[in-house]
């Protein structure tokens, strides 16, 4: 029996904690600044998971005023199949991973504008190092890769406005990647440089 996906997990999580929440939430915008991170760092503890990805993230905002923000994040994690795999048999089946795996290292600038009380729209720029390392874990290489997020989701605050949550969908690209081991482009180049409807639910608190 094929195992479940991490993502598919993490999924999960992340509906189970939104729509739990949803009784005491409203949208508020009275604080300039705040910091967080994402329930992705939950793929982190799912028990026997053979590949875990070590995942990071830190965020830090502005509130430019109610309608603008502009934010600093900071990333890690570790992968080892193409990101451009949709949902499917081929989603870590095991003849599309790569020789190895890649550990990245990111620091992301994004912008986020608020439409309509909480529903927003984000564009995300991040600028990578990647680690290339062989099926032992030994250093292959470094390569770079430019990775963009282009988000729609809507903001809610609880706790008279302290903290909050971000529900969202995703379709992310990069397209800049540079000085892939042989092995890791060639998985690479069976797959295209998107996805599409990554979920995502992003927390933090506001000061």
């Amino acid at each position: 029996m094929k195992s479940v996906s991490r993502f598919s997990v993490i999924v999960v999580l992340c509906l189970f904690v939104g729509f739990s929440s949803c009784a005491q939430l409203k949208y508020a915008m009275d604080k300039k600044c705040f910091a967080g991170s994402t329930l992705f760092v939950l793929g982190n503890f799912i028990p026997d998971d053979p590949n875990p990805p070590g995942f990071f993230q830190f965020n830090f905002g502005y509130r430019l005023n109610p309608k603008n923000t502009v934010s600093v994040e900071v990333k890690t994690w570790k992968y080892a199949w193409p990101l451009g795999i949709p949902y499917g048999d081929a989603y870590n089946a095991d003849d599309e991973k790569y020789p190895g795996d890649i550990r990245e290292y990111g620091i992301a600038f994004a912008y986020q504008r608020f439409w309509w009380k909480g529903m927003y729209t984000a564009v995300h720029a991040m600028n990578t190092l990647q680690k290339y390392r062989d099926e032992d874990g030994k250093f292959i290489k470094n390569g770079y890769q430019l990775f963009m997020t282009y988000r729609l989701g809507y903001h809610v605050s609880f706790w008279k406005n302290r903290l909050f949550l971000e529900p969202s969908i995703a379709v992310t690209n990069w397209p800049i990647k540079s000085k892939a081991p042989k092995g890791f482009a060639e998985q690479d180049k069976k797959w295209p440089r998107y996805f599409l409807f990554e979920p995502g639910l992003h927390f933090g608190f506001n000061f």
